[in-house]
């Protein structure tokens, strides 16, 4: 095991907190803590962009391909270290191994590829006239990444940030914060530069509301709850900084008159469930024709069966638990709030699955016959909770999808490619998915509304930490 769980990186090296104080890594399997991280304060982060804003003059100066031989070393390293973060995701975040490795870890391998393909590309500078058109790193960035993808959102706000040359302070979700550490090792072993990546457990009043606020931080860019979001856009306020977010979301399935039923269902119930439901662009309020409500009822209650919950290392697992006992007392009580509210349940309900006593496990839960106005369809539930929602009219479940807080994603289900298409230009959401296609990790991720402001992946990402400068009279190349 790492000795690294109770240190922080910064400035290259693995140092002591400036204050002690721990919090104990519960495993959501156990409910046991397995280890132990330190909790930092504000003079750590002061520490950590001290050494960010000393080492952005040089690095923010590299080239283009010292930053892509940088991040392909990473990336070589990381492959290296698959089975340890793994790992690493299954005990801090329950999740079952075959996820851990095919989904979690796969995530951050193939978001790094994408960045340096993105990088090979990327226009730094462009000749208007006589003016020069110059895109250059934004400076020193805070880095705020959530518990749910923990790889996923590390890598795609630390890729794109060296990528356009920026220095970094990440501070992991201390739920799940294990991974963190991992890549930081990786970023070590991989020669970064010192000050250039740096790591900061913590709270989020204590180490991330600090950072919104700091005056040497230019941008933050924060993956969370909406709560937590406005919190760090306000602190931000004060110092002008860029704020990017990506928050929540409650996406909408329409499943179109002409799709085919089954299939449609079963993909969109089994999408909600998946990573036991804590992925904020999850599919998790189903539109279904009226006329076949309880058809759909029936294959949706199928694959709420099929969906093994137990043990982590358990050869039939396809849900573990859910993280921490927050978030199992929440999803319990919005489960309640269905049933009290009249909607119909279908599968699973409150408590636990049978023969799981102990962990934060949650049954694969379906309603039924939802309105639009219950919380089950207004909030985000966070847990493998499947709200379905009949309509009489296409009209009627576009005019509903869209009437969210949230606009993070939305899907549309038809045998029809341009009824799907009119359909997709008609709803409010970032990332529109269409029969539920492969992940695009090239393609632009965020959201409308209070899902957030900003766009992730690829060259989208590359973007976010860009400041764009014209140089006028520059004259001709």
């Amino acid at each position: 095991m790492s000795t690294n769980h109770t240190k922080f990186y910064i400035n290259g090296a693995w140092v002591e907190p400036k204050v002690p104080a721990t919090l104990d890594v519960i495993d959501p399997a156990t409910e046991k803590a397995y280890t132990k991280i330190s909790m930092g304060s504000s003079k750590d982060v002061d520490a950590a962009v001290a050494a960010a804003k000393a080492a952005f003059p040089a690095f923010s100066r590299t080239s283009r391909e010292e930053r892509l031989a940088l991040l392909r070393k990473i990336l070589e390293l990381y492959n290296g270290r698959y089975n340890d973060i793994a790992d690493a995701v299954t005990h801090e975040m329950g999740a079952p191994v075959k996820w851990a490795r095919e989904a979690q870890t796969w995530a951050g391998q193939v978001h790094m590829e994408a960045t340096i393909k993105a990088l090979e590309d990327f226009i730094f500078t462009e000749q208007r006239g006589t003016t020069r058109i110059v895109r250059e790193a934004i400076g020193v960035v805070g880095l705020i990444t959530p518990w749910n993808w923990p790889l996923n959102q590390i890598v795609c706000k630390v890729a794109p940030a060296i990528a356009a040359g920026c220095t970094m302070v990440l501070k992991p979700s201390e739920i799940a914060p294990i991974s963190g550490i991992v890549f930081a090792e990786i970023m070590h072993a991989a020669g970064v530069p010192k000050g250039v990546f740096n790591l900061v457990n913590g709270d989020g009043p204590s180490v991330g509301q600090y950072m919104a606020g700091h005056p040497d931080i230019a941008m933050m860019s924060f993956t969370g709850s909406t709560r937590a979001g406005i919190i760090v856009a306000k602190t931000g306020a004060d110092t002008v900084k860029r704020i990017s977010q990506e928050l929540g979301g409650k996406s909408a399935n329409i499943i179109l008159a002409d799709a085919d039923l089954k299939d449609a269902v079963t993909r969109g119930a089994a999408a909600c469930f998946s990573n036991s439901g804590q992925s904020c662009d999850a599919p998790t309020r189903m539109f279904v024709p009226a006329a076949r409500h309880a058809e759909a009822l029936n294959i949706a209650k199928d694959v709420a069966a099929s969906s093994v919950v137990g043990a982590p290392d358990g050869e039939k697992t396809v849900l573990g638990p859910v993280v921490s006992q927050v978030q199992f007392d929440k999803i319990q009580k919005l489960i309640q709030a269905g049933i009290d509210e009249g909607a119909t349940l279908v599968a699973g309900g409150v408590g636990r699955p049978d023969g799981l006593k102990t962990g934060y496990y949650v049954k694969p839960t379906v309603f039924g016959n939802v309105k639009h106005e219950m919380r089950i369809s207004q909030e985000e539930i966070f847990g493998p909770v499947l709200s379905i929602l009949p309509y009489e009219t296409e009209e009627e479940a576009i005019e509903k999808a869209n009437d969210s807080v949230y606009g993070l994603a939305a899907y549309i289900s038809s045998t029809n490619i341009e009824h799907a298409r009119k359909v997709a230009a008609e709803l409010r959401a970032g990332t529109i998915n269409i029969n539920y296609p492969d992940w695009d990790t090239h393609a632009p991720f965020g959201g409308y509304k209070q899902s957030g402001n900003g766009r992730e992946y690829a060259d989208w990402g590359i973007n976010e930490f860009i400041e764009t400068k014209g140089i006028v009279g520059y004259g001709k190349e």
